[in-house]
């Protein structure tokens, strides 16, 4: 048994403005409680981190270690701000994911009736039912343009007249298994998905201005195992995609190329590296400590930065492939506001200079700040939290249209499974059959795998007989 931290209650506060925000990546695992307040800025009540084990390049790869780490950083959210949390906002990336343009209509039965909400959540329902390759689900159904009885550029259709909506979409799609295991994951730590959200997509509600979505602008946020792009054209989402490499690919090719442990070369990436060579002269030195009993390692920066460049200029060149793809060089296409990169590899000193040698595009580094309250901790403007903060407005954004789903809940004792084995962890249907779960649990403990395996295997014994 565990205790929970009763909710600190003001007049002011309610629990459904409460949104969490849970960014499950490929280095760290983030958990942020927030809210917002009345200058419509986010007020950060929680905060939780944790080391991520059993991620690779976005995708769960070991069940049992993804589900500890949510876990730590949900605990440390919670006792952060004295809040049992139930719902979060989950953030989805990995190289699973593709996007695809797509147009579909609906007749509407009166043409002389107004266009509603209704009607564009039909059109939208309309895309679910498309069929997808074997494996694939999709995530997203972005609206672009509509087009009302033939009518084309229409952005906001609700309240005009019409008896044909049409709209081009931006789908998002995802593999079902590699969605499936994130919230296996989820629901494994006591949590309930209340929405999922495409991870560059939420960096860039954090750290991006409507005027640069107007004019045209390339996100790039840099991760420990990808790298995501999303492209905003006259305020509009026009293209994403997901580059299978991140931070963790520039630490692996330090290891091997100074013949050093991984531990190290993280340190000395985000320590010394840079990503332009030119900036370091050749007697620029650094000394690493060897391994037990041996002398220590000298490591010239200047190789270090080549090896950083080299890399950087592969992810680089992937992203212009992708801004090339949506169309950039044709006019009315051209991105406007350039680059705007985020993520904890933007932190790399000389990156904005490297971008736009490579790319010819003004590039400036994302922070969330500007989209949180004024004395919020300052670790938390910093560009690697920018994910999650988004996912938080996402979860304040979700709020306003369903408030009666409750993101926390006052709860002043529950069973936990943090020092269960995960066999035996019970996922909680929801925050009414709180108290009714741990009650049956205590009369009927549940069964493990194990027990029930054993029992099967006896009937099947019992039977042949």
């Amino acid at each position: 048994m565990r205790t929970k931290w009763s909710v600190q209650k003001d007049s002011e506060m309610e629990q459904g403005e409460i949104a969490i925000g849970l960014d499950i990546g490929t280095t760290k695992i983030v958990a942020i409680v927030g809210r917002n307040n009345e200058y419509g800025k986010i007020e950060i009540l929680g905060f939780g981190k944790a080391k991520s084990l059993g991620v690779q390049r976005g995708v769960v790869s070991n069940i049992t270690q993804t589900i500890e780490s949510i876990q730590h950083a949900v605990k440390e959210a919670e006792a952060d701000s004295n809040l049992s949390l139930k719902h979060c906002v989950v953030g989805i990336a990995g190289q699973h994911i593709r996007s695809l343009q797509h147009s579909d209509y609906i007749l509407r039965e009166d043409a002389q009736e107004v266009i509603t909400q209704q009607d564009i959540d039909k059109l939208v329902e309309n895309v679910h039912k498309l069929v997808m390759l074997p494996g694939e689900e999709i995530i997203h159904v972005l609206p672009q343009e509509y087009k009302i009885d033939g009518e084309p550029n229409i952005h906001e259709p609700i309240g005009m007249l019409g008896r044909r909506l049409e709209a081009n979409l931006h789908i998002v799609v995802g593999q079902k298994a590699a969605i499936g295991n994130i919230f296996s994951c989820v629901k494994k730590s006591e949590l309930e998905v209340s929405g999922i959200t495409l991870e560059p997509l939420a960096s860039a509600e954090a750290v991006l201005s409507d005027e640069e979505k107007e004019a045209g602008v390339c996100l790039v946020d840099i991760g420990g195992g990808t790298t995501d792009v999303a492209i905003f054209k006259d305020g509009i989402i026009r293209h994403t995609a997901v580059i299978p490499f991140g931070g963790n690919v520039i630490s692996e090719d330090i290891k091997e190329g100074c013949s050093i442990i991984e531990k190290q070369s993280e340190l000395l990436k985000m320590k010394f590296g840079s990503a332009w060579p030119g900036e370091n002269s050749e007697n620029e030195i650094v000394s690493i400590p060897g391994l037990r009993g041996r002398e220590p390692k000298e490591i010239s920066l200047k190789m270090l930065s080549k090896i950083i460049h080299a890399r950087l200029v592969e992810i680089i060149d992937q992203v212009y492939v992708e801004v090339k793809n949506y169309g950039h060089e044709e006019g009315k296409k051209k991105l406007i506001a350039g680059i705007v990169l985020t993520g904890g590899g933007s932190q790399l000193k000389h990156i904005k200079q490297l971008f736009e040698y490579e790319t010819g595009m003004d590039t400036r580094v994302g922070f969330p700040n500007e989209h949180l309250a004024k004395g919020a901790r300052p670790e938390l403007e910093s560009p690697m939290y920018a994910t999650a903060i988004g996912l938080v407005m996402k979860g304040v954004e979700l709020n306003e249209k369903n408030p009666q789903i409750p993101q926390a809940v006052e709860v002043d004792e529950v069973a936990s499974p943090i020092n269960q084995p995960i066999d035996q962890v019970e996922v909680k249907a929801s925050p009414s059959s709180v108290s009714s779960t741990v009650s049956e649990s205590e009369e009927n403990p549940k069964e493990s795998f194990f027990d029930k395996w054993v029992k099967g295997f006896m009937n099947f014994l019992a039977n042949e007989d």
